[in-house]
């Protein structure tokens, strides 16, 4: 029995043929283009004091600048993905009251969370980031 069902098309072949023909073309017409562009002795002047002089303040505030844009949207996300669903295992909680004293419970640590909240929405977390990022 044959491994392929597939009867062989001679037409696929040629089409197959032509496309390469048309690549090696292309590249070599844009590989001359190219090489005729290219001036020998036409060097690119490059301001070299600027190359070894490093502010050190306008690479740091530009390294800050990367890192707040990318790690501000992240404290914007939800921390539970099964918030406010019937499945949450951080929904159950216990709690306790000893005589008149105030009722204190695990809730009071996982409702920020349980209720769909972010890291910019932790009482402890939420306004370091805000102060950290914009």
């Amino acid at each position: 029995m044959a491994r392929h069902a597939e009867p062989k098309h001679p037409r696929r072949g040629l089409l197959f043929k032509a496309g390469l023909g048309v690549t090696a073309a292309g590249a070599a017409v844009f590989g001359a283009a190219a090489a005729a562009q290219a001036v020998p002795g036409a060097a690119v002047p490059l301001p070299v004091d600027s190359l070894t002089r490093t502010d050190a303040a306008a690479a740091g505030a530009g390294a800050l600048s990367g890192v707040t844009h990318g790690v501000g949207p992240l404290t914007r996300l939800q921390l539970d993905p099964l918030a406010k669903t019937g499945v949450d295992p951080l929904a159950n909680g216990i709690g306790t009251q000893v005589a008149d004293f105030k009722p204190v419970g695990t809730h009071l640590v996982t409702d920020h969370v349980t209720q769909g909240g972010a890291v910019a929405d932790l009482p402890v977390a939420g306004p370091l980031t805000q102060k950290l990022l914009p």
